[in-house]
């Protein structure tokens, strides 16, 4: 997809957008690697609320941020990683090195059952293999729900709950400026009302001494040397849900606000490079969370869609 590159661009894409919306975003998701074609760009009914986008279009959002890369830019950097302690060492991960990983952990998440649908609960510092979880779990099409690694147990139990999330990933701790916070036993904390949960898969991040509950918690570098690197992407449907994202509950209950695969994809990808401003090469850093919507779409999902 092209950036807008002028304020007069700009102006006429606006009124593209507004005198015909369908044809506007049609030519946009043609740009996007598709498993099959919609039969309708929009369906749409306000007060229902009911909004359909690219009905009947088969996809997986990981085929267009990883393996339609593979033949342009295998060897560029897809995720630069920069440390909180500055004499950690820096993690490159390439777009190849990122499928990889990807179909890796994808695979693990199968090993434990996971499959299209199924809702699983991410609790994990700012750390690469969150971004590697969130693809893996749309790899697969399981529905991820990424909760801020900063939430109390009980924040963390009411959003497993809601869900009925079967599988947890998480940290054994985390690092918060000069704060060494152990995950583990706020997970542990949070399990204890959380009956739906079959698996826990730990990343040793900090090395603090943490428990581990036999048959439920399982490292995640053991679980990563028992799959292979092939995962093939499951077909989704482009009304099918990709993530769920709480709101904070600062005004009540949290709410889960749940997002589709097609429509967020053409908007994730065209906000992305436009609001941004992205020229191939750049280097572009966000300094959001991913736990935040913000973090969903333009940490993972925008720049890699843009192959950024």
């Amino acid at each position: 997809m092209k950036k807008i590159e002028s304020l007069e661009e700009y102006y006429q894409n606006y009124q593209e957008s507004i005198d015909d919306p369908e044809s506007f975003w049609e030519h946009k998701a043609s740009s996007f690697k598709w498993m099959s074609k919609w039969t309708k760009v929009l369906n749409w009914e306000f007060d229902t609320p009911k909004v359909e986008w690219f009905v009947g279009g088969k996809l997986n959002i990981t085929e267009n941020c990883l393996d339609r890369h593979l033949e342009t830019r295998p060897n560029q950097v897809a995720i630069l990683w920069e440390p909180n302690d500055p004499k950690e060492k820096v993690i490159k991960i390439t777009y190849k090195e990122l499928h990889q990983k990807v179909s890796v952990f994808a695979n693990v998440l199968k090993n434990h059952g996971a499959k299209k649908g199924d809702r699983i609960c991410l609790y994990l510092p700012m750390v690469p293999e969150l971004a590697i979880a969130t693809l893996a779990c749309a790899r697969i099409g399981a529905i991820h729900s990424v909760v801020f690694a900063g939430f109390s147990a009980k924040a963390l139990a009411d959003r497993i709950n809601d869900a009925s999330c079967n599988i947890i990933l998480t940290s054994d701790g985390s690092y918060r400026g000069s704060k060494q916070l152990c995950l583990k036993a706020i997970v542990d904390k949070a399990l204890e009302s959380c009956s739906s949960i079959k698996s826990c898969i730990v990343l040793k991040r900090t090395g603090e001494n943490i428990s581990m509950k036999p048959k439920r918690d399982f490292w995640w570098k053991e679980e990563t040397s028992k799959v292979s690197s092939f995962c093939k992407a499951q077909k989704m449907d482009s009304e099918d849900p990709l993530f769920i994202l709480y709101t904070s509950g600062s005004t009540g209950k949290p709410k889960g606000v749940q997002h589709h695969c097609g429509g967020y994809m053409v908007y994730a990808e065209y906000s992305f490079r436009n609001v941004f401003q992205y020229n191939q090469d750049d280097i572009y850093w966000c300094t959001a969370d991913i736990g935040w919507i913000t973090g969903h779409t333009y940490i993972v999902y925008g720049p890699l869609l843009a192959g950024a």
